[in-house]
């Protein structure tokens, strides 16, 4: 067992570094996550300065970091703008789901995985990161553009698929019989209408859980029932197999009147420090040695993720009557991928379905969320120099003139 003192010493490394490196990347006005996600490969396992004592308190508070970005992202919408976007983007969610798990589907069978490979490559490709996503909305200040409803929509849409899709798949990896696969699925769509209805229905009662307007507002108070609600309810979703992070975006969503504006302001901190560490956390979980072999193919499912989730993101907002530069913020926001990923590919390591499908997909991901919260960085200043390329080339075109 590590010691105490050892535990503290690497701690107090890892976060130094972690804003040492959120201190450049402000310096230069890009998102920390991609240079985050390379602290993690040096820290982890085949990296140049590997932890041992506090792994597992980094893996922890990385899930919590993931739990802290959802809630604070649900604190910012009622149920009733989450409900209307749920109906308005209920086709875009099919499509982005079916367009991009495509190409994860075709990897697994060109390279002769099999089916049941091919089932999971399919889900790793398709969903986006909702930390990452959130994080990145966050830091570029978009939270409170036009298009981020759509962007959050389609996340939402995808995080409720999961809550079908991660019980049929545990089935398929353990081999189980159609009849206890089906009861698995119901159970967790059931626990998810719960949720959602206590979200949507009973937001005062919720909201009375962790504030009293008849009371003096205590931030030690507010801290500690907002995210002990969040993390139990995060904790039900996850044992009925519905993700965690669903479980606390409907808190936040559930939260409302000043309680949501003082959770935002007491969790803020908390959901930055924590939030840092999960991005640490998938460059902790990749050997950089295991990334050459998989890079090419990594690199043209990277190519072809960034061309959907832009095309389902584009269109997605478009049918949302957003202008021509929200769609590309949009379908840029999509691109990241991240949590979901790393657990379906887990699950199917954990299984034996195929020893190359984790270092492919850890591979994936790592370029997914780097090139993520790049392009939703420098989509605009993209879209803005090809029309002022394009204009300039239009308007210096050759005249053609008759001879008299």
């Amino acid at each position: 067992m590590h010691d105490t003192a050892t535990t503290f010493l690497e701690l107090g490394a890892v976060l130094f570094v972690l804003g040492v490196l959120g201190h450049l990347a402000s310096r230069f006005s890009v998102s920390p996550i991609p240079l985050y996600l390379v602290a993690g490969l040096a820290f982890g396992h085949g990296g140049l300065l590997p932890l041992g004592a506090s792994e597992e308190f980094i893996e922890i508070g990385a899930e919590l970091g993931v739990i802290l970005l959802l809630l604070t992202l649900g604190l910012e919408y009622t149920a009733e703008e989450l409900l209307y976007g749920l109906r308005r983007q209920a086709s875009a969610g099919v499509l982005d789901l079916t367009v991009n798990a495509v190409p994860g589907v075709v990897a697994a069978l060109v390279l002769g995985w099999g089916p049941l490979a091919a089932v999971v490559m399919g889900g790793v490709t398709a969903i986006s990161s909702s930390g990452i996503i959130a994080k990145v909305l966050g830091d570029l200040g978009r939270i409170g553009n036009r298009e981020t409803p759509v962007v959050l929509s389609v996340l939402v849409l995808e995080d409720l698929a999961m809550a079908a899709y991660l019980p049929v798949l545990t089935a398929l990896l353990a081999h189980h019989t159609l009849a206890r696969g089906s009861l698995t699925v119901a159970v967790a769509l059931g626990a998810l209408v719960a949720v959602l209805y206590i979200a949507l229905r009973h937001s005062e009662k919720v909201t009375l859980l962790v504030y009293s307007a008849r009371s003096d507002r205590n931030d030690e108070v507010l801290l500690l029932r907002s995210l002990g609600l969040t993390m139990f309810v995060a904790g039900v979703a996850q044992r009925m197999q519905v993700s965690a992070a669903v479980g606390a975006f409907l808190v936040g969503i559930a939260l409302s009147g000043p309680v949501a504006v003082g959770a935002r302001e007491v969790l803020t901190p908390l959901r930055d420090l924590f939030a840092a560490v999960f991005f640490v956390v998938f460059g902790l979980q990749t050997d950089p040695a295991q990334i050459p072999p998989a890079l090419p193919a990594a690199s043209l499912l990277a190519v072809s993720g960034v061309i959907t989730k832009v095309a389902t993101g584009w269109w997605a907002a478009r049918r949302a009557g957003i202008a021509s530069m929200g769609r590309y913020r949009a379908g840029a926001a999509l691109v990241a991928r991240g949590e979901f990923s790393i657990v379906i590919a887990g699950l199917a390591v954990a299984a034996g379905v195929n020893a190359k499908l984790g270092p492919l997909a850890a591979c994936y991901v790592l370029l997914m969320a780097v090139l993520g919260p790049l392009a939703a960085r420098f989509v605009e200043p993209t879209v803005r120099t090809f029309r002022r390329w394009s204009q300039t080339r239009r308007s210096s075109g050759p005249t053609v003139t008759g001879d008299v």
